[in-house]
């Protein structure tokens, strides 16, 4: 993929409910490289609870919007490896065999999960301007497995001077979300989150980062009723934060 004129950025509800700072910072980024940012108003969910659900139909329904709304030829930019994963992934499988099949194609070959978009696609080149600081990175399981996105983010990063990147032990190990996982199996979803807590906490970093708002909201919530003391930032705000003239 070359550098585009303009693209598509896609919000995603947790960032829409949340943590909407995250969503602009990520718009803020990509326009700094002369990137014209557009963002389609009807844009909703990407349909992951339903389809996690089981509800096939409802999917559909959801998968149906999306592909009108993000109609184009623009690359889709999105700030979570889980949902770009949805539409990438899931929706060509969705929709296969029906009359949206190959419009569910053509979306999912215009979609780049952020980080990898800025570095990949973009090529930034960052300047920190923030005090030293150590971070802990926790990686997706979407953006390792599904999206192999993983190494974009550690490498924007690793661009910025005065931070410290710490990785947390099993960090390869699911952080307990998994959507819809958290509510069907809340004890076991609970001690995931919970040993995946503690494990940032031992790193000593104050700060965890993530390109996964549904991770940071879940390891954010535990870190606080366990009293660990870290904060939790998406990596798109934090890149901006750092990078910011005076």
């Amino acid at each position: 993929m070359t550098k585009p004129d303009h693209v598509l950025f896609f919000g995603t509800c947790l960032i829409d409910l949340v943590l909407p700072s995250a969503g602009l910072a990520g718009m803020r980024l990509i326009e700094r490289e002369g990137v014209r940012v557009r963002f389609p108003q009807d844009q909703t969910c990407c349909g992951q609870p339903a389809y996690n659900a089981g509800e096939r139909e409802e999917a559909r329904h959801v998968a149906r919007h999306q592909l009108d709304v993000l109609s184009g030829e623009e690359p889709i930019v999105i700030p979570s490896a889980s949902c770009a994963g949805m539409f990438k992934v899931h929706y060509p499988r969705l929709l296969a065999d029906t009359p949206d099949a190959d419009r569910a194609r053509r979306l999912a070959d215009r979609v780049v999960e952020l980080c990898d978009f800025l570095d990949r696609v973009l090529a930034v080149r960052l300047t920190d301007r923030g005090p030293p600081v150590k971070v802990a990175l926790h990686q997706s399981c979407s953006a390792r497995r599904e999206m192999k996105v993983a190494p974009a983010a550690a490498r924007l990063l690793e661009q910025l001077s005065g931070v410290d990147i710490v990785e947390p032990d099993h960090a390869e190990e699911c952080c307990g979300f998994g959507g819809t996982f958290a509510v069907k199996e809340p004890e076991i979803s609970a001690a995931m989150a919970s040993d995946k807590a503690r494990s940032v906490a031992a790193t000593g970093a104050p700060l965890l980062l993530s390109q996964e708002c549904g991770c940071l909201t879940n390891l954010s919530g535990t870190a606080g009723h366990l009293k660990l003391g870290y904060e939790t930032r998406h990596i798109a705000e934090f890149l901006w934060e750092r990078t910011q003239h005076d």
